[in-house]
């Protein structure tokens, strides 16, 4: 059997003639060996018609073996001419050739050189294509934090707007009077925080000696 690949044929015929030979050469020896089995009870039914005969099935079995051997080494040198024949002119595509798939290769022809070349483009483009991702992730997390900081101001605009109305109903117009007036009634908060803070001290102080 051939050692030769046959790429090429393997590529047109979408399989490789080795194993398409192999296949004859099996399906072959699979008939030669059922011949030989029906020959040999043709020949044990024949030899039943004759008690006085000295040949037995033994002898038979030899026989058959022998001439099987026979046989398979007859067959295995005419396959061999045989295989030599379909793979030169039968299951071989010529030099001159070519697969309508390999149509491109012939109109832009490429050598090892230039074809290393081009793989080498090709990854300086991923490498690019994959930090230019990177960096467009990068900048929508800015942009999402960007979002969120804008909230918080809008939300301490509100706030000041809030304020700036509060002041004005107790008629304050000036930040430096809105400031004042707020650090004025946080005192007064604290203290009657406080005072709610002593009070309760003195209940629970009350309920303990109850």
């Amino acid at each position: 059997m051939s050692v030769n690949p046959m790429a090429y044929e393997a590529q047109f015929f979408g399989f490789t003639p080795q194993t398409c030979l192999l296949r004859i050469y099996l399906a072959f020896q699979d008939y030669l060996f059922e011949m030989m089995l029906v020959v040999e009870s043709v020949i044990l039914k024949k030899l039943s018609g004759f008690p006085d005969s000295k040949v037995g099935p033994l002898q038979i079995r030899k026989s058959t073996e022998k001439f099987l051997l026979f046989l398979k080494e007859r067959f295995d040198q005419l396959f061999g001419k045989m295989e030599e024949v379909l793979l030169q002119l039968v299951l071989n595509v010529p030099e001159n050739v070519l697969l309508p798939e390999d149509k491109a290769h012939e109109q832009f022809p490429y050598s090892r050189e230039q074809f290393q070349a081009l793989q080498a483009e090709i990854r300086q483009l991923q490498q690019q294509c994959r930090a230019e991702a990177a960096a467009g992730q990068a900048l929508r997390a800015e942009l999402e934090e960007q979002k969120a900081v804008q909230a918080e101001l809008e939300k301490i605009l509100q706030w000041f707007d809030g304020l700036e109305n509060i002041c004005r109903e107790h008629g304050t117009s000036s930040f430096k009077e809105s400031f004042a007036f707020l650090t004025q009634n946080a005192k007064k908060l604290q203290e009657v925080l406080k005072d709610v803070e002593e009070k309760s001290k003195n209940i629970k102080k009350h309920d303990q000696f109850l």
